[in-house]
């Protein structure tokens, strides 16, 4: 089976009703679920939630970082799903106290939060509707925090305990056009069927589900762009967190004489902090 690459693809409709963005985020959340060794219930909600955060950042801010985090309010425990501009993609998973899984609840509550291009953070939280899921999380985030009508499907595929495919779609009514349109695309989605049945083909990719989403309405593919994991951490990054420290602390690691080892949270790499580094720090703290 030929190995297909992650991407997102932008189209408009040939009448500027609709914004559609479709996205293949295989490749992409079976990494990040094999660095966090998630599974069962938490693997599931995880790879929509990832793939929803890549929807929310290719449609509204595809120049900025876009953080999407599933937490359950009473018992505790998140998902965080982080997105950057460069296409790379990473998440967290922080499970409560004596728990082994995350599952979405009543208690679940969607937490998106994005830059703005003056700097200011753009923050909005929804509950997920009552026995809903995570695609409904979304729709209700668009309608509430951006103010934006919009369809949006996200979805994995898994065989056992495996991802065999994940992806989704977004439609956007776009400013002034009136929402009668709506009703058309909704029975168009209806036709168009559960994603999930799109998602188990061997050749699933963004531009075959734009045609099959978009059958009969003629529309206009505006840009494609590339998708992947990626963990943005660096042995600089570790530095400056370090130098947040309390000088006393800084003082005490380079009086053991020890290399500092350090593990990134979401990726897993490991990093080794000699004491000279750490002198380097005395000098700011």
């Amino acid at each position: 089976m030929t190995l297909l690459p992650d991407s997102a693809l932008r189209a408009m409709t040939d009448d500027s009703t609709f914004r559609v963005i479709a996205v293949r985020t295989t490749e992409t959340v079976r990494e990040v679920l094999a660095r966090q060794k998630a599974e069962g219930d938490t693997a599931r909600a995880f790879a929509d939630l990832l793939t929803g955060a890549i929807l929310i950042r290719e449609t509204m801010a595809p120049t900025q970082r876009v953080q999407a985090i599933l937490r359950r309010q009473e018992q505790g425990g998140s998902l965080v799903a982080d997105s950057h501009p460069s296409g790379g993609t990473r998440g967290l998973i922080n499970l409560a106290k004596d728990t082994k899984t995350f599952s979405i609840t009543d208690d679940t509550a969607l937490q998106v939060m994005r830059r703005l291009y003056d700097g200011r953070i753009h923050q909005g939280v929804t509950l997920v509707p009552q026995g809903g899921n995570v695609s409904e999380a979304l729709m209700a985030y668009m309608r509430s925090s951006e103010q934006v009508d919009s369809m949006v499907a996200v979805g994995s595929f898994f065989d056992q305990d495996r991802l065999v495919a994940a992806g989704g779609y977004l439609v956007q009514l776009l400013p002034g056009v009136g929402t009668a349109p709506l009703v058309f695309m909704n029975e168009r989605i209806e036709e168009f069927g559960p994603l999930t049945s799109h998602l188990q083909s061997e050749e699933f990719a963004p531009r075959g589900l734009l045609a099959s989403l978009l059958d009969r309405i003629p529309y206009t593919e505006l840009e494609e762009s590339s998708l992947r994991f990626e963990c943005w951490c660096s042995a600089e990054r570790l530095l400056s967190a370090l130098a947040t420290l309390p000088k006393s602390d800084i003082d005490d690691f380079i009086e053991r004489g020890e290399v500092l080892e350090i593990s990134c949270d979401y990726c897993h790499r490991e990093y080794q902090i000699p004491p000279a580094k750490l002198r380097g720090l005395q000098l700011t703290s």
